[in-house]
């Protein structure tokens, strides 16, 4: 991972809140040129995500500061393991540590969840993907923890995919003059969307009934979302969508 300007600031930004006017204890209590050096270890079993985050870190308190990592981005490792080496002054690493193992942790705990389900679905065709449900600021890095676990990313934004969600359906249904029904305002969104859409974005439809799902495929967006469909009626999505298949081409599903 790069470590770019906006990863320095949140790098930064978390350093602050945590040292601010200063690390008392560790100035209190440890000679100033006394060094040490650290190891970081893993406390279960897990996939390692954050190394370079957490190196940045203790570059910016100390930039003499040096990691060693001992295991690769995406490793698993069993717990015990040794994933890096830190050296330096002491006080200066101790002051580092919190932030730097916070960004490890959480990183390493989203692809290790990942992991899991990726091995669920591996004897299959189905793809683990990510959503916009991030911790606002921190989107970049949750998403590439999800990579790391062996996901793919789902849209990085507003801004590169169209996604018609259940939001967008009931505003059309807000003034029933442009729509009334469920059917009507899903039908007026894919219309709308396909006719200002950039055309090299895709198109995506969230449905949450088979009868959404049949309006949605007389459009052939790029991808139609089931939206926490039972699988009795997953089952029968992939009918219907499989019958539309053969008529007009594919069309894809994301199953959430």
């Amino acid at each position: 991972m790069i470590i770019d300007a906006n990863l320095k600031k949140l790098i930064q930004q978390a350093i602050r809140e945590d040292v601010g006017s200063g690390d008392i204890t560790t100035q209190a209590i440890i000679p100033k040129t006394k060094k040490g050096r650290f190891v970081i270890t893993a406390k279960e079993p897990c996939v390692i995500c954050g190394l370079a985050i957490a190196e940045a870190v203790f570059e910016t308190v100390d930039a003499s500061i040096r990691f060693k990592p001992l295991v690769n981005e995406g490793n698993s490792v069993a717990a015990g393991k040794a994933i890096a080496y830190v050296e330096g002054l002491t006080s200066h690493v101790l002051t580092a540590e919190r932030t730097a193992l916070n960004f490890l942790t959480w990183l390493s705990g989203i692809a290790t969840q990942t992991r899991r389900f990726v091995e669920e679905v591996k004897q299959t065709k189905a793809k683990i993907m990510d959503t916009r449900k991030t911790i606002p600021g921190s989107r970049r890095l949750q998403k590439y923890a999800v990579r790391m676990g062996g996901a793919t990313s789902h849209r990085q934004g507003l801004y590169d995919q169209i996604l018609i969600k259940d939001n967008h359906i009931s505003s059309l249904m807000f003034e029933p003059t442009i729509a009334k029904t469920q059917k009507a305002a899903l039908d007026l969104a894919l219309t709308n969307a396909k006719a200002n859409s950039q055309k090299y974005k895709k198109i995506e439809v969230e449905v949450e009934s088979l009868a959404l799902l049949k309006v949605a495929l007389r459009h052939s967006p790029d991808i139609i979302m089931l939206d926490n469909m039972g699988i009795d009626d997953i089952r029968e999505a992939v009918k219907i969508r499989d019958a539309h298949r053969i008529k007009v081409g594919d069309v894809g599903f994301k199953v959430l």
